[in-house]
């Protein structure tokens, strides 16, 4: 291990470059000639297009064309695609209607694109698109999830009665039912996961050009993963093969999931480029992004956790009523049944379980992958439920949790939804987190806050989560004549600091400078292949490929070291970029290797095949998934009298198995305990219930978490347990810090609204909530 290779802190490389300035994001690409796309969209949340007048829009000035879904029928351009169907109860398919890139014949949600507008400035398409006329005749609605099944509430799409998109269910419900049958005590709960707001720094945007010539479309927008665009670009929309079109993503403002897959806007302006001759761009504002980016989770559920005499779990049982919006978009349906479901065990001894999912349509906007998906909701319900059982079985918060975790002993564990666990001490990581949190003292904390006028709780949530080993990923490493290394991976940096990590694995491999290692991402035309960034796979499956790369490079240099030093490849010994013959001061630098293999006639005698570029390729295929885990502890502090929260005190103590960088680990854990935390208190997308309107439509109306709403958030990272799986042994990091915020949040507010009688409180724990809570329990 070098002084800046894997395990150490290093700072981020790329920071200088982003803090001065010289950071370069896709709406900063020029792109001279570039016409300005405008969108005009549904003002309605549910309406019939009785037609569309463009008379005047068309010939406003510097407009270049304004388009409806006729055009692009006529062209033939596809649907967006859902691309995770599930197969629900009885082998039943999942209802996918068609979704269009602009409205055909009805609206289904506010915000919904019905026209496009192109123009030469910006302020010229905006002034275009107000002139579009479009007529609709208004149609029932229905925007409230746990409402859209009911009999009375208005059917969005026929084919789908009650406006479920798909019946699903895992698990034995016979088994399960004789679980309970025999349980000594049964804890029910019904839970709200709160729909969100993504809000990536950087708005989403496109730069399309198309070249008549060579028939090939060029995308610079940002991106998790350029060749997952790419894709969907070539098989779902144009129906062409994937060489006709060159995806480029620069620098990424967050990433969150939001941005894996295609979005409506982005095949837009691809037609628009080609249908104009010319290159057109899109930028939304941030109001827009409020009403047509995918919104997230949005889930009603009900659960049950059986217990025998003792406090051990017997099985649990959970009913989800899972909001869809008004189309089925990208991975929809497979995040809160496959996905979610899936991880219900924890890190617990769970016997048996069933779940039942109902995806239902609404006059939403449609809902898709945010940080943690699927494993967040299901965290939170789980760990929500097992502090409720406490609670009624007079057990503390870390005695039922004792009782049920799977021990270190018992893995490799094989879960009731056939997930392997391969490592990890969930025992040892929660008592870490008590011993850090003082938890022992808190009794003595909570006098004082009450001499105060404070009601002072402390929470805690376990959890566990699949992670990383997505899809293979394809490395190529360069030695460069200078010494320096160019690594290109088929990952995409949205702010993780790729460039330093990988850096670091480069160095220890090679014994070079951190300073020397260039990163080269989001080019589709450079990087043949890649899985991209999302699932907390990067580290494993880009660092599996980089380093397989390291490898065949160093073999390459091996033999031409040994040509050009004329020794037996046995006599060469390789440190620090260097190679020796052993016994002797003879060495030759990985840098006067290239030198030598790029100039092959000054080395007579070099293998063809060693000539030319000093460089090695290597594809990682698809690994055993890992488990993150980990255990977060909240202490806050709540004023009565007006419900207001004040977290004084958050800690995480995670297993991420082999850690590479611990300083921007940490910055990972940071983020998505932010974004946690602003869920459990803050952030709820609320549409208004006669209109069906969006309340919530700007940073004005929804409330993202403030520097001063986050406590110093203290992280501890355990590596006792490395990952088995995988060579590198880690675990992944990136969406563990949302998994288990919210819950510690909630459990933490439960915890001191106890002396009330309140069981438990929904996300988000608004002021006015709080309050509302407080004297509707005191009036009981």
């Amino acid at each position: 291990m070098g002084l800046f290779g894997a395990g150490q802190a290093v700072r981020r490389l790329e920071d200088y470059r982003l803090l001065t300035g010289e950071g370069c994001y896709s709406d900063d690409v020029a792109a001279p000639g570039a016409a300005r796309a405008v969108l005009v969209r549904s003002l309605h949340a549910h309406a019939e297009i009785l037609g569309i007048d463009t008379h005047d829009a068309e010939g406003a000035p510097g407009v270049l064309g304004v388009f409806t879904a006729v055009d692009l029928a006529a062209d033939g351009i596809g649907h967006i695609p859902c691309m995770a169907p599930v197969t629900g109860k009885g082998g039943s398919e999942t209802i996918v209607p068609a979704h269009p890139l602009l409205a055909q014949g009805r609206v289904l949600h506010v915000g919904e694109p019905v026209v496009l507008v192109v123009a030469e400035t910006l302020d010229q398409a905006r002034d275009a698109a107000e002139l579009v006329a479009v007529d609709y005749r208004e149609l029932p609605f229905v925007i409230e999830t746990a409402q859209a099944v009911d009999q009375a509430s208005p059917q969005i799409w026929p084919e789908a009665p009650n406006n479920i998109a798909v019946d699903w269910e895992t698990g034995d419900a016979a088994e399960v039912a004789r679980a309970f049958d025999r349980a000594a005590h049964v804890t029910r709960l019904t839970l709200i996961n709160n729909r969100i707001v993504v809000n990536p720094l950087e708005p989403r945007t496109a730069l399309a050009e198309y070249d008549a010539k060579s028939g090939r479309f060029t995308l610079t927008t940002p991106s998790q993963g350029v060749h997952t665009i790419q894709n969907h670009l070539a098989d779902h929309i144009f129906n062409m093969s994937k060489d006709r079109f060159h995806v480029i993503t620069p620098d990424v403002g967050g990433g969150f999931g939001t941005r894996i897959f295609c979005c409506g806007e982005q095949m837009l302006v691809l037609w628009a480029a080609r249908r104009l001759g010319r290159p057109v761009r899109w930028t939304a504002d941030r109001s827009e992004c409020f009403f047509s980016d995918p919104h997230a989770r949005d889930h009603v559920s009900k659960a049950e956790l059986a217990l025998d005499d003792e406090g051990r779990f017997l099985g649990i049982r959970v009913s989800t009523v899972a909001n869809m919006g008004a189309y089925l978009v990208n991975y929809a349906p497979h995040i809160p049944t496959e996905m979610s479901s899936e991880m219900l065990a924890g890190p617990y001894r769970m016997p048996v379980i069933h779940a039942e999912v109902k995806c239902v349509f609404t006059n939403t906007v449609p809902v898709d992958i945010y940080r943690g998906t699927g494993r967040a909701e299901c965290t939170y319900l789980l760990e929500s439920l097992v502090d409720a059982a406490a609670h009624d079985l007079g057990l503390t918060p870390a005695e039922i949790r004792r009782r049920n975790f799977i021990t270190r002993e018992e893995l490799p564990h094989t879960t009731a939804t056939k997930l392997t666990y391969d490592s990890g001490d969930f025992l040892a990581i929660m008592e870490r987190a008590m011993a850090l949190a003082d938890w022992q003292q808190v009794e003595r904390r909570k006098i004082a806050a009450r001499a105060e006028g404070r009601l002072l709780g402390i929470g805690m949530a376990s959890y566990i989560e699949t992670a990383a080993g997505f899809l293979d990923e394809h490395a190529h490493l360069r030695l460069e004549s200078d010494g320096g290394v160019t690594v290109s991976v088929g990952t995409q940096t949205s702010g993780q600091g790729h460039a330093t990590v990988y850096a670091q694995l480069v160095a220890d491999k090679l014994g070079i400078p951190l300073d020397i290692v260039r990163l080269n991402q989001g080019d589709s035309d450079v990087i043949p292949s890649g899985g991209g960034t999302f699932g907390s796979r990067s580290v494993l499956m880009g660092g599996l490929a980089i380093q397989g790369a390291a490898d065949v490079l160093i073999e390459k240099a091996w033999r031409i070291a040994s040509h050009v030093m004329e020794a037996a490849e046995s006599d060469l010994t390789f440190e620090n970029a260097a190679f020796t013959i052993v016994g002797t001061d003879r060495r030759m630098t990985l840098a006067e290797i290239a030198r030598a293999a790029a100039d092959g006639t000054s080395e007579p005698g070099l293998p063809e095949e060693l000539t030319g570029p000093l460089e090695g390729s290597h594809e990682a295929k698809q690994a055993a998934m890992t488990y993150p885990n980990g255990c977060h502890i909240c202490e806050l502090a709540v004023d009565p009298e007006t419900g207001a929260v004040e977290i004084r005190r958050f800690l995480v103590v995670d297993d991420f198995g082999r850690v590479i960088n611990p300083l921007l680990c940490a910055g990972q854990i940071h983020g998505g305990t932010a974004q946690g935390i602003g869920q459990a208190l803050l952030e709820h997308t609320v549409y208004e219930g006669d209109s069906g309107q969006l309340l919530t439509g700007s940073l004005m109306d929804y409330c993202l978490p403030r520097a001063d709403d986050l406590p110093d958030i203290e992280v501890t990272l355990v590596e006792d347990t490395p990952c088995t799986t995988n060579a590198m042994g880690v675990k992944g990091s990136g969406e563990a810090g949302a998994l288990g915020a919210p819950a510690a949040v909630i459990n933490a507010l439960v915890d001191a609204l106890a002396p009330f009688g309140i069981r438990h409180i929904d996300m988000p724990a608004t002021p006015e909530r709080v309050w509302r809570a407080i004297q509707d329990a005191k009036k009981a």
